[in-house]
């Protein structure tokens, strides 16, 4: 499957942002680091299990015209495999430095989830509610 969509997010710690990232379930795909300042992720791209991907980088690149990095902007949904992974993400993002939004718990229109909100700011939803089929 070829992804279209990438969510986008900046991060002021690029380092804590890819680990955080890492720690409750993305793969780093790419990552470019700035040979200038080697703190600088110039790019990087992370897939999700199952299909779907996203895409970051330091706010402290240089911004063009009217283009902002804003750091803790970004909100994204991950799919699940099963209700019991919902809880073992909501764990892993917590251990990660993450805080609680929403607890896990079942949904009216169907699935688990859980949100939380990453050391940056930035909001994350994770469940096994895969969308209308």
């Amino acid at each position: 499957m070829t992804t279209t969509v990438f969510p986008t997010i900046s991060f002021a710690d690029p380092r804590k942002g890819l680990d955080f990232l890492i720690a409750v379930g993305f793969t780093v795909t790419a990552a470019h680091w700035s040979t200038a300042d080697p703190s600088v992720l110039e790019h990087a791209e992370l897939s999700w299990p199952g299909g779907g991907a996203v895409m970051c980088g330091s706010a402290a690149r240089e911004a063009t015209g009217s283009y902002e990095r804003r750091v803790g902007a970004a909100s994204s949904y991950c799919v699940v495999a099963a209700d019991a992974a919902v809880d073992e993400v909501h764990a892993k993002a917590l251990a990660a430095g993450a805080t609680t939004l929403m607890p896990p718990e079942d949904q009216d229109y169907g699935g688990r989830s859980v949100s939380v909100r990453d050391p940056e700011g930035n909001l994350w939803s994770f469940g096994t509610y895969a969308g209308e089929q």
